[in-house]
């Protein structure tokens, strides 16, 4: 069994800086797949950043790449996620994800990842 849980959430104002975590307990998630998805209010679910299961490799989703850098603390069994120059569209609920089967073609997919945490709030005010 695995259980993420994320933290670091929190109001901010735009142009701001947080950093989220999300530790795991169950499986080590700092060889494999894992990232973030955020659901911002009234709308689905939608990719943020990931590792590449093999390779680990990163991907961004277009609206916070050069804002946001996701990393691994492999010490904590962490994966983290530095989002600087916070808008208030960033506004939304960030979810740790982890799946160590997942293919690289399915990464932006919620419903294919396995595992989720139960979510961390970020507020953007302006």
């Amino acid at each position: 069994q695995v259980h993420l849980v994320e933290s670091g959430g929190g109001l901010v104002q735009a142009g701001g800086s947080l950093r989220l975590s999300c530790t795991a307990s169950g499986r080590t998630i700092t060889t494999t797949a894992a990232g973030w998805f955020r659901q911002l209010p009234g709308k689905e679910r939608e990719f943020v950043a990931v590792f590449t299961r093999t390779g680990g490799r990163t991907i961004y989703a277009d609206s916070v790449k050069d804002r946001f850098t996701i990393s691994r603390d492999k010490a904590k069994n962490a994966v983290l996620l530095q989002m600087n120059s916070l808008k208030p569209e960033d506004t939304a609920i960030y979810y740790c994800v982890f799946d160590d089967r997942i293919i690289t073609s399915s990464l932006r997919i919620p419903s294919e990842w396995d595992y989720w945490g139960q979510g961390t709030q970020v507020i953007v005010s302006t």
